[in-house]
C-alpha cells in the first residue's frame, strides 16, 4: 500500500545573494519569505506559522521574532527559532509538519538568513571562531584549533589514514562540485577548475584548501511548508516530504580505531524507514558540506557506499555530472553559496521541480537531503520526490 506524503513544500525564495553588504540579516530574511510566498502564491493572510534560523555564529538578536512584521505576517499561530547548528533548516521542515499534523498551523514560512561578510570582515571569518573540542576554555585556541576547520580536518585526516585516501580523492570531489555549478546561475564559483589548480590552492589546515571550504555569503533562502491537501492549489510544482528523522550523539562519544561512523546513520534510518525506502532506492543525495570531507562521512553514513568506499566513488566520477549518482547539483557549499542547511534543501527543490535548467537531472524520484553541524554530531534527514506516492 502507497505510503501518504507528510507535507509538502509549496514555495522557495531567495533574497539577494552577495558577498558584498546586502542588509541586515533582518531584511534579508523578510525578502527571502516574500519571495517564497509568491513563488507558492500565497498571501500573508494565508501564513499562520513562522520560523527563523540565523547562523549559530551570528551575534544574538539578529533575527527577532519581530521580522514578522516585516514580513506582513500579523496572525500567526506559531513563531518560534530553531537551533541545531547545521541540522537546523531541515528541522524546521520536521517542526513545520509536525505542526501542520498537530493542527497548530496550516502553512509555515522557514527561513534562514545570514550576513557574516562585512567591510572589515572577510568570508573566512565564519569559520575562525575558537575550537571547543576539549570543552576547556581557551585550551583549543592556544594550540592553534580555530573553529570547525580545524576539527573537521582532523576528521577529514583520521578518515584518510585508516582508508588510504588522499588529497587527490578531497580533490575529486571538490571539482564535481565545480562541474556542477557551471550549470547554476545563482552560483559563486562557476569557472572551470583543474586538479592541479586544486592542489595549488591555499592551505588552510591539513589536508583543506581554502576549495575544500564552504562559500559564505551574504543572504537569506525560506521555503513555503504546507499541508498536502493544499498541494494541488499551489503556484508551482509541490514537493513531497516523504520522509523524515533526526540523530545525535556527543562527538566525546568513545569510539573504535575505526569507527568514523556519525549520528548520519541514526537520521537516515529514521528517514528511510518512513519514506518505505532505503539507500538503493535513493536517485540523488544533496548533503551539507560545509568541507569536502563531509560528502564523503555522508555517503557512507546514509548508506550510498560502503565504510570506506566513499572516496573511491567519488574519484572515479559517481557524484559528478553524467555520474550513477548526482550530489550536490548546484555545486554545494563549495561552489554555490553557503546559506548552511537551505544550501542543499533549496537545490533539492528546484531538481525536484524540474527548474534546473542546465545541470537539471532526471535521476529526480527520490531525494536524500541532508544538514550536519558542529562536528558532525547533530544530523538531520528529508526524503523528498516530486511524486504524491513512491510506491
Amino acid at each position: 500500500m502507497a505510503r501518504a506524503p507528510l507535507s509538502a513544500i509549496i514555495g522557495l525564495g531567495f533574497s539577494p545573494l552577495s558577498r558584498e553588504p546586502a542588509g541586515s540579516v533582518r531584511a534579508l530574511a523578510a525578502a527571502a519569505v516574500q519571495a517564497a510566498m509568491a513563488d507558492a502564491g500565497v498571501g500573508p493572510d494565508q501564513v499562520d506559522g513562522l520560523l527563523l534560523n540565523p547562523s549559530a555564529l551570528a551575534d544574538p538578536g539578529v533575527l527577532p521574532p519581530k521580522v514578522q512584521d516585516d514580513m506582513g505576517l500579523r496572525t500567526l499561530g506559531m513563531l518560534t527559532t530553531i537551533e541545531a547548528k547545521g541540522s537546523s533548516v531541515l528541522q524546521m521542515v520536521q517542526v513545520a509538519t509536525a505542526a501542520i499534523h498537530a493542527g497548530l498551523a496550516s502553512v509555515v514560512a522557514c527561513v534562514f538568513a545570514d550576513a557574516p561578510i562585512g567591510p572589515t570582515r572577510g568570508g573566512g571569518a565564519s569559520f575562525s571562531n575558537e575550537g571547543s573540542l576539549t570543552g576547556i576554555a581557551g585550551w583549543d585556541a592556544s594550540y592553534g584549533l580555530f573553529g570547525p576547520v580545524g576539527s573537521y580536518a582532523l576528521a577529514a585526516s583520521r578518515y584518510m589514514a585508516l582508508h588510504g585516501a588522499g588529497p587527490d580523492h578531497l580533490g575529486a570531489y571538490v571539482l564535481a562540485c565545480r562541474q556542477w555549478a557551471a550549470g547554476n546561475p545563482l552560483a559563486f564559483q562557476r569557472a572551470p577548475l583543474t586538479l592541479a589548480q586544486y592542489h595549488a590552492s591555499r592551505m588552510i589546515v591539513e589536508p583543506f584548501h581554502v576549495l575544500d571550504c564552504a562559500y559564505p555569503v551574504n543572504g537569506a533562502a525560506a521555503v513555503i511548508v504546507a499541508g498536502t491537501d493544499r498541494a494541488a492549489d499551489a503556484g508551482r510544482r509541490p514537493v513531497y516530504v516523504h520522509g523524515m528523522g533526526q540523530g545525535h550523539a556527543s562527538a566525546d562519544t568513545p569510539q573504535g580505531p575505526h569507527d568514523l561512523a556519525t549520528a548520519g546513520q541514526l537520521a537516515g534510518r529514521k528517514a528511510y524507514a518512513m519514506a518505505g525506502v532505503g539507500p538503493k532506492d535513493v536517485s540523488m543525495c544533496q548533503f551539507y558540506d560545509a568541507f569536502s570531507y563531509c560528502a564523503l562521512a555522508a555517503l557512507e553514513d546514509y548508506g550510498l557506499c560502503g565504510r570506506g568506499e566513499a572516496a573511491g566513488m567519488v574519484q572515479d566520477g559517481a557524484t559528478a555530472p553524467g555520474g550513477a549518482l548526482p550530489v550536490n547539483t548546484g555545486g554545494g557549499q563549495l561552489a554555490s553559496y553557503y546559506l548552511q542547511g537551505m544550501t542543499p534543501l533549496s537545490e533539492a527543490v528546484i531538481q525536484c521541480r524540474g527548474d534546473g535548467g542546465a545541470r537539471q537531472c532526471a535521476a529526480n524520484d527520490v531525494v536524500l537531503v541532508n544538514g550536519s553541524g558542529g562536528r558532525l554530531e547533530y544530523h538531520a534527514a528529508l526524503i523528498l520526490s516530486p511524486h504524491r506516492s513512491l510506491a
